[in-house]
């Protein structure tokens, strides 16, 4: 397979092409159904199989980009965006993004980057996969399948009465101004937990390469109260500009392999339109569910690939590589097939 190396000038390695599409095929049935750039696929993807770390954030936050765009234009159609909200976040996510960007190339000079990205990496899906994972198993009803529907709509439909008890919590903080979202059904939350939220979710899309996906996305519908659809479509709109200016400044920081870059978008560019399309076929707490199990795989691939930089173990690298991998396409099959059923059936499937 040698005939699929290429040489990358501005990383300076050489890489296979078609693990490259494979990646962005990957990311892209992700990213379109779970509402995240994949960045915390990609990202360590690259950084296992041989990009430097600050190479790797930069050509991922190109890609996510590229694939978002399809993304957002598929997601509106279905109208699963918020856009008063994503519009509102796309200032401070700018500034948290650019914030993280200059701590990383400070860490970069240190010639600590790589172990510190990699432990924040695993803390915060461990965390949230964990956190996901026990919200799942408890809010499950256990009553017949037609109560479970009857359940599962409720927990996320547009009516306050169904929200987290997290957001319940922070609806009552009364700091003004205050803001409404029709769109999403929320009523009467403060602006400044929106901005908080969202310059803490900029600084980790500058800090680990991501566009700030796979945190916005539960961060709406645990902290703020979105259903789950909206959601995913709503941290789309966040994750294109997010991913535009992280782009443009790590390239102006010369981060960015724009050949790999375009390699990962052939292969995004077709999975984000079967990602995007499988929201319609399995909804609310069933795309949780397998956001939270992807994530806490993805996290373990980390941890291994930590072992290998603290053993030198060649064997460890190339187990952390199947297993992100492995993780990236045995989700891309559930969902394929998962669609491909209930798209026969002609309804809507509840995990």
């Amino acid at each position: 397979m040698d005939i699929f190396h290429i040489y990358l000038p501005i990383a300076g390695i050489e890489f296979n092409a078609l693990l490259l599409v494979l990646i962005g095929f990957c990311v892209g049935v992700l990213g379109g159904f779970f509402g995240v750039g994949g960045g915390w696929i990609v990202t360590p993807a690259l950084n296992i199989f041989g990009f430097q770390m600050a190479f790797a954030i930069g050509t991922d936050l190109s890609n996510i980009f590229g694939q978002t765009l399809g993304a957002v234009k598929k997601h509106q159609k279905m109208g699963n965006i918020d856009w008063k909200l994503g519009l509102i976040s796309i200032a401070t996510s700018i500034v948290g993004l650019e914030i993280g960007s200059e701590v990383i190339l400070a860490l970069e000079k240190a010639g600590e980057v790589g172990m510190i990205v990699r432990w924040c990496y695993m803390l915060l899906l461990w965390g949230l996969g964990s956190y996901m994972l026990h919200d799942y198993l408890r809010m499950r009803p256990k009553e017949s399948q037609e109560n479970a529907v009857e359940q599962t709509q409720a927990s996320d439909s547009k009516s306050r009465n169904g929200h987290p008890r997290i957001s319940e919590r922070l609806h009552r903080i009364n700091i003004p101004p205050m803001i409404s979202f029709p769109s999403s059904g929320i009523e009467g939350v403060s602006i400044w937990i929106i901005l908080l939220v969202f310059l803490f979710t900029g600084f980790l899309s500058g800090f680990l390469g991501v566009g700030g996906g796979f945190i916005i996305m539960p961060a709406l519908v645990y902290l703020i109260g979105l259903p789950t659809a909206v959601a995913v479509g709503t941290s789309l709109v966040t994750v294109l500009f997010s991913g535009a200016y992280g782009c443009f400044t790590y390239a102006l920081k010369g981060r960015v392999e724009l050949t790999a870059a375009m390699i990962l978008l052939v292969g995004s560019a077709i999975g984000v339109q079967i990602g995007a399309t499988a929201v319609k076929y399995i909804r609310g707490y069933g795309i949780r569910l397998l956001f939270a199990v992807m994530i806490l795989l993805a996290g373990c691939s980390i941890a291994i690939e930590q072992v290998y930089k603290l053993t030198g173990i060649a064997a460890y690298s190339a187990t952390a590589g199947i297993v992100i991998m492995g993780t990236a396409l045995c989700m891309v099959l559930i969902i394929i097939v998962r669609m491909w059923l209930q798209a026969r059936r002609g309804r809507d499937i509840q995990l």
